[in-house]
């Protein structure tokens, strides 16, 4: 089940808003009730069938995942809404602090207008934290190298993957990290289906502890080059390309050019369908 946007806690950012009326709770309101009524749906069907062993099961939750995708991408689409229109006020700030990783690169960066009225208040400090460490991975910029080793322990460079003829997708992970467990199988769908026409990837791992890295690349059957200093969050890596949340990635071009940051899911396979073709 994808989580919803908001539920609750833009709610809770719309109460915060401090002496001044915020013209969208009522919308918002509505949407984080509808979210609210699928996950007690949701509840339900796992309360009933908690393995979902049962089919209809399966296709119950699943039904239920497209509608709170479709009420998420509606919140995401009034919250850009709310800060296109108020600009010269501070009620976007609440929504922009606790939206700002759904909002990506180029909605962040349309948020965080230096012009904005709201643009030096406090409580965005985080969001243009996030910003600043999308503009070092963003489309655009050369690639960032690397120096770390591999799991036998010997010294690799990021650049005998990239920058030499091919796309090469350098995967920001840890074996720690669920979402990125989770995410594995679609990368390791997509080398399979595009590895014979160039395409690589390269795994950069943000673990502390060599064993458990060795053996989540073991489960998860990677069969691409792995990089790590074993340094976690204090990693090389996390520094050169503003990496403060993992999975993350970055899809670089034939000549070391970044061409996407943080695909995941079906925008990866769309983009390397875009590059490679059916």
């Amino acid at each position: 089940m994808k989580k919803i946007l908001t539920l609750a806690v833009l709610m809770l950012a719309a109460l915060s808003l401090q002496a001044q009326d915020d013209p969208y709770k009522e919308e918002m309101d509505i949407l984080d009730a509808q979210g609210e009524a699928i996950m007690k749906q949701y509840q339900v069907l796992k309360q009933a069938d908690p393995n979902g062993e049962q089919a209809v099961t399966r296709v119950r939750v699943a039904h239920l995942a497209q509608m709170l995708d479709s009420i998420s991408n509606e919140q995401l689409l009034l919250v850009k809404r709310i800060i296109r229109e108020n600009k010269q006020n501070h009620i976007p700030v609440s929504y922009i602090k606790e939206a700002m990783y759904d909002l990506g690169y180029e909605g962040l960066k349309e948020a965080l207008d230096p012009k904005a009225v709201y643009y030096s208040d406090p409580a965005l400090d985080r969001p243009k934290a996030l910003l600043a460490g999308y503009e070092k991975r963003a489309p655009g910029k050369t690639f960032h190298e690397l120096l770390m080793q591999d799991m036998d322990g010997k010294d690799v460079t990021l650049s005998q993957w990239v920058g030499r003829g091919n796309y090469v997708l350098v995967d920001f992970w840890a074996s720690w990290c669920g979402p990125c467990r989770m995410e594995m199988p679609n990368v390791l769908a997509c080398y399979e289906r595009y590895h014979d026409k160039g395409f690589e990837v390269v795994g950069v791992s943000f673990d502390k502890q060599k064993n458990a890295w060795q053996a989540a690349v073991k489960q998860l059957g990677l069969r691409w080059p792995q990089m790590s200093d074993l340094k976690g969050w204090q990693c090389a890596a996390a520094g050169l390309y503003g990496v403060s949340s993992i999975p993350s990635n970055v899809l670089v071009d034939p000549k070391g050019v970044i061409v996407a940051m943080d695909l995941r899911g079906k925008a990866l396979g769309d983009k390397l369908r875009e590059i490679y073709g059916e």
